[in-house]
């Protein structure tokens, strides 16, 4: 299984910007499709945005699309979520979450960063 620490969180104002990171290890990482998920104060875990093995492929929840994007350097096994024009409704816990390649689910996940957006 491959860990992950994930930083970049804050505090910021509504309309600003944060980029969060999460750094892998233990593991091949260019074998893992990442992913990041959100949860707020009393509400479920949100799926924020997720990105192909290679890349190439990008994928986001409604809420973020068009503010949001992710990005994976396979270089340096990291994946990162910038995110622009926030509101602050995106106030959460984010997590980073791995899916290996031929599974089917989120098998590992990082500790979470915390975002905070001010109106």
């Amino acid at each position: 299984q491959v860990q992950l620490v994930e930083s970049g969180g804050g505090l910021v104002q509504a309309g600003g910007s944060l980029r969060l990171s999460c750094a892998a290890s233990g593991s091949t990482f260019s074998s893992y499709t990442m992913a990041w998920f959100r949860q707020a104060p009393g509400k479920e875990r949100e799926f924020v945005a997720s990105v192909s093995m290679s890349g190439s492929s990008t994928s986001y929840g409604d809420s973020v699309q068009g503010r949001f994007t992710i990005s994976r350097d396979n270089a340096k096994n990291t994946v990162y979520l910038a995110m622009n024009s926030l509101k602050p409704e995106d106030t959460a816990v984010y997590y980073c979450a791995a899916s290996e390649l031929f599974t089917s689910t989120w098998g590992s996940w990082g500790q979470g960063t915390h975002v905070t957006v001010s109106s």
